[in-house]
C-alpha cells in the first residue's frame, strides 16, 4: 500500500514530533454512497478510515481489484484505509452448516487479498442473526439532539407481538409484557412496520432487506446451538483463518456483543472480561485479538473497562470509543462521548499507557487506531434528508472526535502542569 503523509495541525507541536503519544484518529466511511464524503472526513483531522466493501455478499471473496479501487479513493482524498470494518462472518460458519468450509476458504482468500493491499487490521464479530440491536434511532435528548436507544419494552413488543418468537415471554417480566402489548396495540400499521424494520434492517452500510420470516428462518437454524456450541464454532473459525491472517500480515479484531446480553433467545459469547480471556485462549496467535468497544462493554455495570484494557491491552487491535447511559429499567441510550455510565478518561489513560508499552517493545503496531462511534444527530444534520445512517452523522461524530482528542492531549500534557515549577 502506498504511504500517505497527512498533515494534522490540530495537534500541539510536541505531539506532532512524537505521534505515537496519541492514538491515530479514524472515521467510519460506508463507501461512495455515504452522505458524509471523504473530503469532509479529512476536515475533522482524522487520518484513518474504517470501511468495507458492503456491496459484496456475505461469504464471498473480496477481489483484490475491488479492494485496490476502494483504497485508491481513500488515498486520493489524503487518507488511508487503516481498518476493515468489517469482513462479515457468514451464518454458515456460526451455525457450523455444510457450507462453512466454502465460506472459511473464501474468508482466507479475502484476508490474503487485503494483505496484498497492505491493510493490516480487520474487525469482525460473531453475533448470531443480528449484529447490533436498537429499538429507537431518533430518540430525542433534552438538548434537541437525537441518539440511538434500546428499550426492552419496545424490543419485547417486537419479539412477542411481531416476530411471535416461541418462548420469548419467559424472558420478560409480567409488567414488561403488559406494557409491550399495550405499546404494540397503540401503534398504527405504519408505526409497527417502522419498529420492526428498525430492529431487523439497520445493518451499517447496507440494507439486507430482511423480513420477519427471514429472521424466523435464521433463528430456526440455531435450534440446539447453545453458548458452548457457539464458542466451539468461533474456535473453529479462528483456527481456520488465523494462519492466513498471519501470512497476510493481518490482525483480527473481534467486536463485542452489542448489546452485551442475550437477545432473541440466542447465546452471546463476547460480553465480559471472562469472555475476552476465553477468546484469547482459543488460539495463541498474536493476530487473535479484539476491537475494544467502550459502548458495548460499557452497557454492563459489571465490566471494569479500564481494568479490561490493562489486562488485555496487547490483544487490542482496534478501538471504538463511545459511551452509553444505562437506565434503571434496563434501557440504555448513546450519551455524549465523555458523558454516560463509562469512565472514558480512565479508559483512554489506559489505552495511552498500552501504546507506551508497545513503543518500548518496538512493536510494529505501536499506535492504536480509534474512531468515535455512534455520534448524536445534531445541528443542521437534523434538517438533512435521509438517509443518514443512524449514529453516523458527521457533526455528532466530529464533536466526539474533538472531545476525545482534547482528552488525549490533556492526559499527555497533565504532568507538565501538575509538576511544581523549578525555583
Amino acid at each position: 500500500m502506498s504511504s500517505v503523509t497527512v498533515a494534522n495541525s490540530s495537534h500541539p507541536p510536541d505531539l506532532q514530533r512524537a505521534p505515537h503519544l496519541l492514538m491515530e484518529e479514524g472515521f467510519r466511511w460506508f463507501g461512495p454512497p455515504d452522505p458524509v464524503p471523504l473530503a469532509h472526513i479529512r476536515q475533522t483531522g482524522a487520518t484513518a478510515i474504517f470501511t468495507a466493501l458492503h456491496d459484496i455478499p456475505y461469504g464471498e471473496v473480496w477481489p483484490l481489484a475491488s479492494i485496490r479501487e476502494r483504497q485508491r479513493l481513500i488515498e486520493n482524498a489524503g487518507l488511508r484505509w487503516a481498518v476493515v470494518e468489517s469482513v462479515p462472518i457468514h451464518e454458515a460458519i456460526k451455525i457450523g452448516s455444510a457450507d462453512a468450509d466454502r465460506c472459511l476458504e473464501n474468508y482466507r482468500r479475502t484476508l490474503a487479498n487485503l494483505g496484498a493491499a497492505g491493510i493490516d487490521t480487520v474487525v469482525t464479530n460473531f453475533m448470531p442473526v443480528l449484529d447490533w440491536v436498537r429499538t429507537e434511532f431518533r430518540h430525542q435528548l433534552p438538548d434537541g439532539s437525537e441518539c440511538l436507544r434500546f428499550d426492552p419494552v419496545r424490543f419485547a413488543a417486537f419479539e412477542i407481538c411481531a416476530l411471535q418468537r416461541p418462548g420469548a415471554e419467559s424472558e420478560y417480566s409480567t409488567d414488561q409484557i403488559a406494557r409491550a402489548r399495550t405499546l404494540w396495540a397503540s401503534l398504527d400499521p405504519s408505526a409497527q412496520t417502522d419498529l420492526v424494520n428498525g430492529v431487523i434492517d439497520v445493518f451499517p452500510g447496507c440494507k439486507l432487506g430482511l423480513t420477519l420470516d427471514d429472521v424466523r428462518e435464521m433463528l430456526a437454524a440455531y435450534d440446539g446451538i447453545d453458548r458452548t456450541t457457539l464458542k466451539s464454532h468461533l474456535k473453529r473459525f479462528l483456527d481456520a483463518v488465523l494462519p492466513a491472517a498471519e501470512s497476510a500480515g493481518i490482525r483480527l479484531a473481534l467486536h463485542p456483543d452489542d448489546p452485551p446480553f442475550p437477545v432473541l433467545g440466542l447465546p452471546r459469547i463476547l460480553s465480559t472480561a471472562a469472555d475476552i480471556a476465553d477468546v484469547v485462549a482459543m488460539n495463541p496467535s498474536p493476530a487473535n485479538g479484539i476491537c475494544f468497544c467502550t459502548g458495548s462493554f460499557g452497557m454492563r455495570a459489571d465490566n471494569d473497562l479500564a481494568a479490561m484494557v490493562r489486562e488485555f491491552g496487547p490483544r487490542i487491535h482496534a478501538v471504538h470509543l463511545r459511551n452509553t447511559q444505562r437506565e434503571p429499567d434496563g434501557s440504555f441510550h448513546e450519551s455524549d462521548h465523555l458523558g454516560g455510565s463509562a469512565d472514558l478518561a480512565a479508559v483512554v489513560h489506559c489505552l495511552l499507557a498500552e501504546q507506551d508499552r508497545r513503543h518500548r517493545e518496538d512493536r510494529s503496531d505501536t499506535r492504536l487506531v480509534l474512531r468515535p462511534d455512534h455520534g448524536h444527530t445534531m445541528l443542521d444534520d437534523l434538517e438533512k434528508p435521509l438517509p443518514i445512517t443512524p449514529g453516523y452523522s458527521a457533526i455528532g461524530r466530529l464533536r466526539g472526535l474533538a472531545e476525545l482528542r482534547g482528552l488525549q492531549v490533556g492526559l499527555r500534557s497533565a504532568s507538565r502542569f501538575l509538576t511544581p515549577p523549578t525555583p
